[in-house]
Parts: structure tokens; C-alpha cells; sequence
């Protein structure tokens, strides 16, 4: 049986759709969203939650809360979901790309030659369940005066150091699309210790919030929101894979485990791990090769990838980022700077060099025993 959806999550949407209140706002109960955030504070150990309909609203939540806009610049990884990068547009900043390192995340020392007196805010995304050196990025945002929005989109569950991810920055937030660590289809949520930034992040969420208890204007100021409420349904279905999630996150580390035992005995396969920031508490993996034709051939075996050939994470494929337009003319962001800004595959060499020799392999609880073990087995095999 699959640990992320059974019995529980299908009981869960019974009970919901039994009562009729679809809508969090429109339940004369404790709503399931409510709950779930609250849950969700108690296991991240984290003040403020809030629950949205996806992933990349809770990205531009985030920033509306910070205060990122116009005028403002945002790092972000060349290797990551194009939403990373779309966000800050979507409050009018720009992105500007930063590479990775050896770890498949962003290069903190790459980072800080991209700050100039624009940056207002940083955005480190965990990748395929690894972590970003967050004690050198929180560093490098305290010497800038940087906001740290915390892309744990990828890795709810997994840890740094001890802390969750998406707890050390100012935000974070999380994905809880069809395939990420617990799901519903569609949702996401923002973490974060400061009131004000969840009371902001609040009223944009939701364009009645000035009549919601709880999300009322932070001090003092009310803006318009959107609607990116998060559904009861979603919600419902994820409460349960929450309380499992660290059973979930526990054999994931065993089968990485497993894939790395198997693929040190291929017999002539030259591969090396990708160096991880927190090793003691590794979930997710990276594994280097030395030659990008033998990445290619290993990527191309049922349960592995090689990340070059995964295009929509790669920042030369994000076409309506690298295009520079807007939905507008009046609305284009790139208007309002003077500087030039490379989207073109010179920008990030080192990444895409990175990317082309690294592959990873599957291991989502989702996949039978048998399953898994039928593609180690593959594994290697040209």
C-alpha cells in the first residue's frame, strides 16, 4: 500500500464532501485548512501557516509579504521550476539567475556576485529533496539585508542541520502538487515567524480577507488580495500524509541508501555522490558522473534521470521567463531597470555543465517493494 494516499485520505474527502462546505469560509466549523495549518505549525515548529491552492502562489504570497516589488531584483537558481523565477515577475522584480553547485542547488559564492544595490531578496531552493547550504545563505542575506524566501517545495519533511525545510529563512513555502512528498493534486502553503509577513501574506491570499478573522490588515495597513485560497478537499486529503510524513521521509533515506550500496558495485561505472550540506540527514541524491554520454546512458535506465534531459527545470528552457515580456506592456518590469539582464545559455555554463553529467534516481514511497527493487537491479544496465 502506498504510504502517501489510502483509506485515510479517502475518508477524509467523505467526510468533507458529507457535510457540503467545500469552501474554508463557507463552514460553520473549524475548517479543514484551519486545521491543517495548525497541524502543520505543531510538526515544522513554525508560529504562522498558511494554506494556499498552490506551490507558486504561496512563492508570490511570500514576496508580496516582503514587500518585493518594482525595481527590486531576486536571486534565483538556474536549476529549479520555472516558477522560482516567475514569481518575482509576477510582483514585478526580476529574476536574475545565480548557478549551482556541486550540491544541484545554488551557489551561495556565485550569489553574492550577483547582489547588487537592487537586490531586496534571495530565493534557495531545496532540489529533489537536497538541501542549500542555508548557513552560508542566511549569512550572505544578513550582510546585504536580503529576504530569504525558502523554496522547500520539493522536500517537505526533509531536514538541515535538525530544522525542517522552510523554516530558516524569513518564508517558506511548499508544493503539494501530484508529484511532491505529500499531495493533493494541486496546493501549497507558506511557513514563517513573523506575524507581519503572515498577516501580508494573508490579505493577498485572499481578496475578502479584510472580513476574515485572523487575517485582518497588519499594522494597520489593508491592501487587495487574489483568490489563492487553498480548497477543504485538499486540505483534507493532506492531513493524514502529514502525520505520516516522517514515516514517508524515513524510507526514502533507507532506499537512497540502497541505490548508493547498488550503484558502488556496478562493475566500470565511474560515479561519485553529490556533495551534500547536511549528510547526516541526506534524503534526497545526486549522483556525478565523469562524462556526460555515460550520465546520458545511466539516465536513460526505468527510475533514473540524467537533470539536463529534465528541460522544464532547466532555466534555457523556461521560455516565457528568458522571453523578457509581459502580459502588458505597462506591466513589464524590465522597463523600470536600466541594467541588462543574460537569460541566455551563457548566463549559468557552470550549471548546465553540472547538469549534464548528474543523474538521480527514484525513490518516492509510491513505488512497491518489488517495483523499487526490479530498477536497482536496471540500474547500470546500457
Amino acid at each position: 500500500m502506498s504510504l502517501s494516499l489510502g483509506p485515510r485520505e479517502a475518508l477524509a474527502t467523505l467526510r468533507v464532501l458529507s457535510r457540503g462546505d467545500l469552501a474554508r469560509y463557507s463552514t460553520t466549523r473549524t475548517s479543514e485548512t484551519t486545521k491543517f495549518e495548525r497541524e502543520l505549525s505543531v510538526v515544522f515548529d513554525s508560529p504562522y501557516a498558511l494554506g494556499v491552492n498552490s506551490g507558486t502562489s504561496a512563492l508570490i504570497c511570500a514576496l508580496v509579504a516582503a514587500g518585493v516589488g518594482p525595481g527590486d531584483e531576486v536571486l534565483v537558481p538556474a536549476y529549479t521550476w520555472v516558477s522560482s523565477a516567475a514569481a518575482p515577475l509576477a510582483v514585478g522584480a526580476i529574476p536574475v539567475l545565480v548557478e549551482i553547485d556541486e550540491s544541484l542547488t545554488i551557489d551561495p559564492i556565485d550569489a553574492e556576485r550577483k547582489v547588487t544595490d537592487r537586490t531586496k531578496a534571495i530565493i534557495p531552493v531545496h532540489m529533489l529533496n537536497l538541501v542549500c547550504d542555508m548557513a552560508a545563505i542566511t549569512a550572505l542575506a544578513k550582510r546585504h539585508d536580503l529576504v530569504v524566501v525558502e523554496d522547500a517545495c520539493q522536500a517537505i519533511g526533509v531536514r538541515y542541520r535538525g530544522r525542517p525545510t522552510g523554516t530558516i529563512g524569513d518564508a517558506g513555502v511548499y508544493s503539494f502538487n501530484q508529484q511532491k512528498n505529500i499531495k493533493c493534486g494541486e496546493g501549497g502553503a507558506m511557513v514563517t515567524s513573523s506575524a507581519v509577513l503572515h498577516q501580508r501574506a494573508g490579505m493577498y491570499h485572499d481578496v475578502g480577507s479584510y472580513e476574515r478573522v485572523g487575517h485582518e490588515a497588519a499594522e494597520g495597513t489593508l491592501f487587495p488580495g487574489i483568490n489563492a485560497r487553498m480548497p477543504e478537499l485538499s486540505a483534507a486529503i493532506l492531513r493524514p500524509q502529514l502525520r505520516r510524513l516522517d514515516r514517508q521521509i524515513a524510507l526514502r533515506q533507507r532506499r537512497r541508501r540502497m541505490v548508493l550500496d547498488h550503484v558502488a558495485d556496478i562493475p566500470g561505472l565511474s560515479v561519485t555522490v553529490s556533495h551534500h550540506h547536511a549528510p547526516d540527514e541526506a534524503v534526497g541524491i545526486g549522483l556525478r558522473f565523469d562524462d556526460p554520454d555515460e550520465a546520458a546512458r545511466f539516465g536513460a535506465t526505468r527510475g533514473a534521470r540524467r537533470l539536463s534531459d529534465t528541460g522544464r527545470h532547466v532555466y534555457t528552457n523556461w521560455k516565457s521567463v528568458t522571453g523578457m515580456h509581459s502580459h502588458h506592456p505597462d506591466r513589464d518590469p524590465y522597463k523600470w531597470s536600466d541594467a541588462v539582464y543574460d537569460y541566455s545559455e551563457s548566463a549559468c555554463p557552470r550549471t548546465l555543465e553540472i547538469l549534464s553529467l548528474s543523474c538521480t534516481v527514484e525513490t518516492a514511497p509510491e513505488l512497491p517493494g518489488p517495483v523499487f527493487r526490479s530498477i536497482l537491479k536496471r540500474l547500470g544496465a546500457s
